[in-house]
């Protein structure tokens, strides 16, 4: 909790007991028919192309920061109202005023810390008036946490971008909507997916020695059965408002 804006919560104690696909999530929180729609670090488009699939006439700027992910991103060609380009949140490329919403999906803590708070008056800058900013971090615990954190413990980033966004709602920059916190559920058919998919991430390199590979092996194997590998992300979603 923050003395400047007590209705916030970082969410490190708070029980979280609602189990939900973040997708569910968005459709309670955004009405997104007939808007015009930003995501930052939209990494493997995977949401990206389930938002754009729903609904009707929703238009769709995709931006990634990763070279490699974006490469493959522009060779979608069956997302029509997708327009996929590169470029960070600290430096949007867009005109003032251009979106209705601005998607953030567990993107925020990976912009570099000295940049956030620019990052957070770039979203402000490009959303129109009264326009909102779905702004999605995961929680410093849990047990898939646990895992992560034995090759990449992102504690200080997490905590950067969480005080990032108080300091623009206690500084007038957006308005705190709502905040809304659930488990997101994650599966992995078994060690090797989680390697590729988490280790083997090409937004953030990680060189594991030999003992630190076996060390996470071994946590993410007490996780392991006959379905594959289970886990709940505790999430945090601030909405936030571009004021009127």
């Amino acid at each position: 909790m923050t003395d400047a804006t007590p209705d916030l919560d970082d969410g490190s104690t708070i029980e979280i007991p609602r189990v939900v696909d973040e997708l569910v999530v968005v459709d309670e929180l955004l009405a997104l028919d007939g808007k015009q729609i930003l995501e930052l670090g939209c990494g493997r488009a995977e949401k990206t192309r389930a938002i754009a699939a729903a609904g009707r006439d929703r238009s769709i700027v995709a931006l990634e920061v990763d070279e490699t992910q974006h490469e493959h991103n522009l060779k979608i060609d069956d997302l029509p109202n997708v327009r996929f380009g590169f470029g960070g949140a600290e430096a949007i490329p867009a005109a003032d005023a251009s979106f209705d919403v601005v998607l953030m999906f567990k993107s925020l803590h990976h912009v570099p810390m000295a940049a956030m708070d620019s990052a957070l008056r770039e979203i402000a800058r490009v959303l129109r008036p009264g326009g909102l900013a779905y702004v999605a971090e995961p929680l410093f615990r849990g047990a898939f946490n646990d895992v992560l954190r034995l090759f990449h413990d992102e504690s200080r980033v997490r905590r950067a971008a969480f005080d990032a966004i108080v300091g623009a709602v206690s500084g007038g920059l957006l308005e705190s909507v709502s905040q809304t916190f659930f488990r997101a559920p994650l599966r992995f058919a078994d060690f090797a997916e989680f390697e590729r998919l988490v280790i083997g991430t090409t937004h953030t390199r990680h060189e594991l020695s030999a003992e630190t590979h076996e060390r996470v092996r071994a946590a993410f194997a007490r996780h392991l059965d006959a379905g594959g590998a289970r886990f709940e992300q505790p999430i945090r979603v601030d909405l936030l408002r571009r004021p009127a």
